[in-house]
């Protein structure tokens, strides 16, 4: 069985962490489920770590749908929650539109979106109409071109700011909330007061969990990883390793070998060339 909203509560109350992490493709949503983490999160960040734009603000909804349903083929047991990508809430409309699309076409069980203010009631309207919300407040990478790539809610009154927006989508009905590059104390305060889950990227280990982009725990990218996450396997340099040592095995003539191959009649085959040969 899959990993339910009420669980997510649940282990908020038990004070159990949770992980979460993004996928965007079959083989990645098919690992997480063995590993056993309770939420996969396909992020509209594949617009940088799959599609190698600078922002996510390219990713279009047919991209998510088309990313999403392949993390559903590949999961059985997390809670998968997809991005609204850039725009595609602006009005209830719209939001009712592209979450349609995510849930009925890509089969997800949650959506998320950016931001507070208007948001708050568009978050209201999604939920009365029976789809999961989880919010998204700090750094929003949508809004990059407004709050750069940086820290959010660094001084009381924005700190402040953040607080009581956390309170409203909490009020609007959303069932968790990510908290992105915000200072620690204020991570651990937001968590504190909300009785939804708050997982944290960036906000300190006060979070009732943490979410982290598949490329970077995995150091796929071979730059440095963002100062928020952390690097548990250098998968890009044994993947750079194999194809480095398949390619000079191609091109010395080591593979194939005959058992990767087909043996067929080979007597049979080998006369019947011949014959071909001499009829030429």
């Amino acid at each position: 069985m899959r990993t339910t909203i009420r669980d997510l509560q649940a282990m908020k109350r038990r004070g159990e962490r949770i992980a979460m992490v993004t996928a965007y493709d079959y083989p990645a949503a098919a690992l997480v489920d063995r590993a056993g983490l309770p939420v996969i999160l396909v992020g509209d960040s594949l617009g940088m770590v799959v599609h190698g734009h600078p922002t996510t603000l390219p990713v279009s909804l047919d991209d998510m749908v088309r990313h999403a349903a392949a993390v559903m083929r590949g999961s059985a047991k997390a809670l998968v929650v997809g991005d609204l990508p850039f725009l595609s809430y602006a009005t209830f409309e719209d939001a009712v539109r592209a979450s349609a699309r995510m849930m009925q076409e890509a089969g997800v069980q949650a959506v998320k979106l950016e931001g507070a203010g208007s948001m708050v009631a568009i978050i209201a309207r999604l939920v009365e109409l029976g789809v999961p919300v989880m919010g998204h407040l700090g750094y929003t990478p949508q809004s990059t071109h407004q709050l750069g790539a940086r820290a959010q809610a660094k001084d009381v009154a924005a700190a402040n700011k953040l607080l009581d927006d956390a309170l409203a989508l909490e009020a609007a009905g959303a069932f968790a909330l990510v908290l992105e590059l915000v200072p620690r104390a204020l991570g651990k305060a937001v968590s504190e007061r909300l009785s939804i889950p708050v997982i944290g990227i960036g906000a300190g280990a006060g979070c009732d969990g943490q979410v982290q982009v598949w490329h970077d725990i995995l150091g796929l990218m071979g730059d440095k990883p963002p100062r928020h996450a952390k690097v548990y396997a250098e998968v890009g340099q044994v993947i750079e390793s194999a194809l480095r040592a398949y390619a000079s095995e191609v091109s010395t003539g080591a593979f194939p070998t005959d058992a990767h191959g087909v043996a067929g009649k080979e007597a049979e085959l080998q006369a019947a060339l011949a014959a071909r040969k001499d009829e030429a």
